[in-house]
């Protein structure tokens, strides 16, 4: 297991994927360490000169105007996490509460926050031993940052919540007991840098924006299988088509579209075919998929920034000895791109489900109706195919826009909220229906080549199938559809099918 140090600057979303599934061990570098006690030490001067700070003597919101006692100030963090803890439905996945852990221990070693070390090497406590706080999904609207799940993460820190620890749901007490670390008594300011931020949010978007990134590449090479298994024709993927728009995402789509049908029998064998254009689905393959991955190329570039961000209120700079208010904490860069990639997965689903239809009508496939040779014995793919427009109708739904919302909340103080915590989580949703539309796909152009033969397709996409074929039989009768679904669904959402592939023809 690696171990990483963080230190506020160096976070990558490479470094995002391998946290998610609890692959490395992370520690407060020495040099973010040290500044974090020296920007601790200008919060600490600030409140032994009497000054007027905002959510280190102050209420909070509303009540910013209230000045709070010396001898309450302790409490007030406390009873702000316990107040501000009002999260409601299910629980996020581990996936997202690592990150979660991660992005919050990142920000606060960033230095801006003026916390104590002592927070930010707990907080990695919780995550290198996999004690992943319970962290309610609904009930933040992304404006002073994600405050209600970041004050449920923020109950395990002081001993109170619930996390789950090897399967099993224990107190916050009972967690730290067993890892070996004590309460935090969080002291001015604390329970505030800890719910200020957007790192639920962050981790949501992150992790949507990581399976799309995946899901595209095999969207290329199942959209390959599926024009060889309709004797499409490449011509529309002829590079100087593409160079000629000049689009990054569209040229890249029709190269890796080329490069994966090279050398196909079934391509040859129809060269000289009166049919000069195929569906839109197959030949606008370039256009759409290039358009999500160029939407993808821009979701990164935020992200990456986000990812290392101070994002808390107030920010302490340590240069100028200053404590500074603002709004850092808003998420509506988050919002936007958290739409954005919904969109586009909801686009790479559509086209996808189109293709599925196209394959199952002997109209216009030329092949058994449903994919199945004793069609009325046997309904073949039939159901698949409508589980595949029930998502996609479903994603048309979730792919509305939420960062174009707002509801006021703090009696108006926050009176303009980005919804982003919300556009990111039904951004992930909409990821995961489409891998989904793109699963009943693979298992339809798996059936179409094989009923191709003796012809082959090209070597990359017969790998392709050998592989789906080694885990899920050819369809000769019906059978149970339901677990094949999720047989082509892991193959879509696991790294060894892209690796496949791209040591035969390169980068996809």
């Amino acid at each position: 297991m690696e171990s990483i140090a963080i230190d506020g600057n160096s976070l990558t979303l490479e470094i995002m994927k391998q946290a998610a599934g609890g692959n490395n061990h992370f520690f407060l570098g020495a040099t973010a360490e040290q500044r974090m006690v020296e920007c601790r030490k200008v919060i600490e001067t600030a409140m032994k000169k009497g000054d007027v700070i905002y959510g280190v003597n102050t209420g909070f919101g509303k009540f910013s105007d209230v000045k709070i006692s010396a001898e309450n100030i302790e409490q007030l963090q406390t009873n702000l996490v316990l107040s501000h803890a009002a999260g409601v439905g299910q629980p996020f996945s581990p996936e997202i509460v690592r990150l979660i852990l991660l992005l919050k221990a990142n920000t606060l070693a960033k230095g801006f926050s003026g916390c104590r070390p002592e927070l930010v090497h707990n907080l990695l406590a919780l995550l290198n031993n996999d004690a992943l706080p319970i962290i309610p999904e609904k009930g933040s609207v992304g404006a002073s940052g994600d405050l209600a799940p970041l004050a449920h993460l923020s109950l395990v820190l002081i001993g109170l919540g619930e996390a789950l620890y090897r399967q099993t749901r224990q107190t916050g007490a009972d967690i730290l007991a067993t890892i070996g670390i004590k309460p935090v008594n969080l002291n001015a300011k604390e329970g505030l840098a800890l719910l200020n931020g957007t790192q639920v949010t962050t981790a949501l978007a992150t992790f949507a924006l990581l399976r799309l990134e995946q899901l595209v590449k095999s969207a290329d090479i199942i959209g390959a299988m599926s024009v060889d298994a309709l004797k499409g024709t490449p011509t529309a993927f002829d590079r100087r088509i593409h160079a000629a728009r000049g689009l990054p995402g569209q040229m890249q789509v029709a190269d890796n579209l080329l490069r994966l049908l090279q050398g196909s029998e079934i391509v040859a064998s129809h060269r000289d075919c009166p049919k000069i254009q195929d569906a839109y689905s197959l030949r606008c393959m370039p256009q759409v998929h290039g358009a999500v991955r160029d939407s993808m190329r821009y979701a990164r570039s935020i992200i990456e920034i986000e990812l290392n961000s101070a994002t808390d209120n107030p920010l302490i700079f340590l240069e100028d000895a200053e404590i500074l208010s603002g709004g850092n904490f808003h998420a509506q860069p988050l919002s936007l791109i958290s739409d954005l990639i919904a969109i586009a997965a909801a686009q790479l689903a559509n086209i996808s489900e189109r293709r599925i239809e196209y394959m199952l009508d002997p109209s216009t496939s030329s092949m058994a109706g449903f994919l199945t040779e004793e069609g009325g014995l046997n309904s073949g793919f039939m159901l698949a195919q409508v589980t595949a427009a029930s998502l996609v109708a479903e994603n048309k739904v979730l792919a509305h826009p939420a960062s174009v919302d707002s509801i006021p909340t703090s009696a108006n103080k926050e009176d303009f909220v980005s919804m982003g915590t919300f556009a990111a989580r039904k951004a992930l949703e909409v990821v995961q229906n489409s891998e989904y539309v793109l699963a009943i796909e693979l298992l339809c152009a798996a059936q179409g080549l094989d009923f191709k033969k003796p012809l082959h397709s090209s070597s990359p996409i017969e790998r392709m199938l050998s592989f789906v074929r080694h885990q899920i039989p050819h369809w000769d009768r019906d059978r149970l559809m339901a677990p094949e679904i999720e047989k082509a669904c892991d193959i879509i959402r696991g790294d060894q099918l892209i690796q496949l592939i791209e040591a035969e023809v390169g980068q996809l």
